[in-house]
C-alpha cells in the first residue's frame, strides 16, 4: 500500500516508470464524482522568501550563542539545510556540507565538479553571493577542507554542532580531522528554531490538513465493498493530483488496523469492517498527518465503544495541551483515559506515544511521550507555535484497531486542532465543510 514509509523510495523511480505524467490521463478507470469535484488548492500556497530564511538564520545564531556552539554543520539530505538555506544537499557518498557559523561568513563544501551547481543553489537562496564555496577533488580529503573552512573563520578550539541525521562516516571523519574541536549535537539549534512555527508555516500546515481531509472524504465517498487496497491507492493518488499537492496515504482493513502502521498485504473492503486511512500531504514543504478510522455500513457495539474511548482520549489531550505543560503530561492524560476504560496497563493496547512534532519532516521534535527528545532535554515544555499530532489509539490483536489523528497547534492560551474531530465510525467527516 502507498504510504509515507514507501513514498520516498518510489519517488526516485517515478520518472523512469512514467509516474510523473498525470495519473488521471494514464488510468482507464473512471474517476469517481467525489474525486472529480475536488478543488485545486495549489494557488492558496504562498512560497517562503529569502527574508524569512534570513530571519531563521538569525534565530539559529542566537541559539548558537546561548548554547555555546560556534558553528553548525548540516550535511547530505539535511531538512535543516532546506529550512535555513533552501538547499537540498546531495545525498550520495560524497560530502556536501553547509556550515553556519555563529559569527562570520557561511560556507558550502562540495565536490569540485559540482561547483557550478553549488553557485546556482546558493544564488537562489538567502545567502546570494554572501557565502563561500570550498571544493575538493575526488582524491582529496573533504573533511580536512571543512575543518580548514572553520579555522579560517577563527574557529579552532570551539564547539561544532552536527546535524542529527548526518551519516556516521561523515561525523566520525570530521571529528578525526578536527580533534582539537569539541563536537556536539546541533539539535538545540535546529530543533530550537524549527519547533516553533511562524504564522506562514502554520498557514501552510493548516492548508495541508484541509487538503488531506478533503482527499480523505472524497476517497471515503468513493469506496465500495470489494475494492482492494490497490484500488484505493489509485483513488488516493488521483485525489491528491486533483487537489494540487504532493500527498500519500495508506489504507488498512479489518484485523490489519490492529497494526498501528498497517500491513503490506493486499486487503479487500467488506461491509461492516473497520478501515483506517493514514498519512498526509505537503504544502510548501510542510506536512499534515491525519488518520481517520471508519466503517462502511454498520459498526458493532464494541467498535463504537472503542471509538468513544479513543475520541475521549484525543479530546483530553487537546484540553490538557497548553504553554508550559510538559509534553509527557499530555501523553499521560490521554493514556489514563484509555487505561481507565479497561485498555491497559501502559502501552498494552495504546501501543505508541500520543504524538510527534510535525513540520518539514512528518516526524520531528517534540514528542508527546515520557523521556523524549533523545537526551537533548528531557520532558520539554510546550510553547506557542509548536505543532504535534494528537493520535491516541486502541489496537486489539486479531480484531481491529481504532486511531484518531489530527494535528494540534499550541496557541498562546491553549491548543487547537487544524481539523475537526471525527464524530463517529459511520459518519467520519460529520459536518466538515472543507
Amino acid at each position: 500500500m502507498f504510504s509515507r514509509r514507501k513514498f520516498f523510495h518510489l519517488s526516485s523511480a517515478a520518472a523512469v516508470l512514467g509516474l510523473d505524467r498525470p495519473l488521471l490521463a494514464q488510468s482507464s478507470h473512471p474517476v469517481p464524482s467525489a474525486i472529480a469535484a475536488l478543488p485545486n488548492l495549489s494557488a492558496e500556497a504562498k512560497p517562503f522568501t529569502n527574508q524569512e530564511r534570513l530571519a531563521r538564520i538569525g534565530c539559529a545564531q542566537e541559539l548558537m550563542s546561548s548554547s555555546k556552539i560556534d558553528a553548525v554543520l548540516l550535511a547530505n539530505h539535511s531538512t535543516s539545510a532546506e529550512y535555513f538555506a533552501n538547499i537540498r544537499l546531495d545525498g550520495s557518498e560524497r560530502l556536501w556540507a553547509l556550515a553556519l557559523p555563529a559569527k562570520g561568513r557561511p560556507f558550502l563544501v562540495c565536490p569540485a565538479f559540482e561547483e557550478d551547481r553549488a553557485h546556482e543553489l546558493l544564488a537562489a537562496g538567502p545567502f546570494g553571493n554572501d557565502a563561500d564555496i570550498l571544493t575538493w577533488q575526488e582524491d582529496e580529503d573533504p573533511f580536512a577542507l571543512t575543518i580548514k573552512g572553520l579555522k579560517d573563520r577563527g574557529i579552532t578550539t570551539g564547539t561544532i554542532g552536527l546535524d542529527e541525521n548526518m551519516k556516521y562516516i561523515f561525523s566520525s571523519s570530521l571529528q578525526k580531522a578536527g580533534p582539537q574541536l569539541q563536537w556536539a549535537s546541533a539539535v538545540p539549534v535546529t530543533a530550537g528554531c524549527r519547533m516553533i512555527k511562524s504564522q506562514h508555516e502554520l498557514d501552510c500546515m493548516r492548508l495541508a490538513c484541509r487538503a488531506t481531509l478533503l482527499v480523505y472524504r472524497a476517497v471515503y465517498q468513493s469506496l465500495q465493498p470489494g475494492m482492494t487496497t490497490h484500488d484505493v491507492e489509485r483513488l488516493i493518488e488521483a485525489a491528491y493530483q486533483k487537489i494540487g499537492f504532493e500527498g500519500e496515504a495508506s489504507l488498512n482493513i479489518g484485523e490489519y488496523t490492529a497494526f498501528p502502521h498497517g500491513s503490506d498485504q493486499i486487503q479487500t473492503i467488506r461491509e461492516g469492517t473497520i478501515l483506517m486511512l493514514d498519512d498526509g500531504c505537503a504544502v510548501e514543504g510542510y506536512w499534515s498527518d491525519i488518520t481517520r478510522t471508519f466503517v462502511l455500513g454498520k459498526a458493532t457495539d464494541k467498535m463504537k465503544r472503542v471509538f468513544e474511548i479513543v475520541h475521549n482520549a484525543q479530546s483530553t489531550a487537546l484540553a490538557t495541551a497548553k504553554p508550559g505543560i510538559a509534553a509527557a503530561d499530555v501523553d499521560a492524560a490521554a493514556r489514563k483515559v484509555i487505561v481507565d476504560a479497561g485498555y491497559g496497563p501502559g502501552f498494552k493496547y495504546f501501543t505508541h506515544r500520543l504524538g510527534h512534532g510535525i513540520g518539514m519532516d512528518m516526524h520531528e521534535w517534540p514528542y508527546f511521550v515520557k523521556n523524549n527528545m533523545f537526551g537533548w532535554t528531557l520532558e520539554p515544555k510546550l510553547q506557542p507555535g509548536m505543532v504535534l499530532s494528537d493520535e491516541p489509539g486502541i489496537y486489539i490483536p486479531g480484531e481491529f484497531g481504532i486511531r484518531l489523528e489530527d494535528d494540534l497547534h499550541v496557541t498562546e492560551n491553549g491548543a487547537e486542532l487544524f481539523t475537526p474531530q471525527s464524530p463517529s465510525l459511520e459518519d467520519p467527516f460529520g459536518g466538515f465543510a472543507g
